[in-house]
């Protein structure tokens, strides 16, 4: 049973990523791209991490205790980091001049309709 979890939280975070990597490439500006790679960051890291911290707890063993306590206060340093530096990163390409992407062409559209 705890493999199965393992391997539904090591997949899952896997996907994740994926889908990480699929926003950073895709996404049309900046900080749609921040978003992307801050969201799917944090989710796939937990997830893996979490696995990582339910399998080595099969062994039953004061060590690998303590190895699955730091990877949980790894897990808790990512929930908190992550967001504040893409909060981060977002202020202060907003303050350098960059401005978020609007679709134009739906924009002259709209006007020309208005017309």
């Amino acid at each position: 049973m705890i493999e199965l979890i393992v391997k539904i939280l090591l997949i899952s975070g896997t996907f994740f990523f994926l889908g990480t990597v699929v926003g950073l490439i895709r996404f049309p500006d900046f900080f749609t791209r921040v978003h992307a790679a801050s969201k799917g960051d944090t989710l796939s890291s937990i997830m893996l991490l979490s696995g990582l911290a339910i399998y080595n707890l099969s062994e039953n063993s004061f060590d690998s205790l303590l190895v699955s306590l730091k990877i949980v206060l790894i897990i808790a340093f990512v929930f908190i980091a992550s967001p504040a530096a893409a909060h981060s990163l977002t202020e202060a390409g907003f303050l350098a001049g960059y401005r978020p992407w609007t679709n134009d062409l739906v924009d002259e559209k709209e006007k020309e309709e208005e017309k």
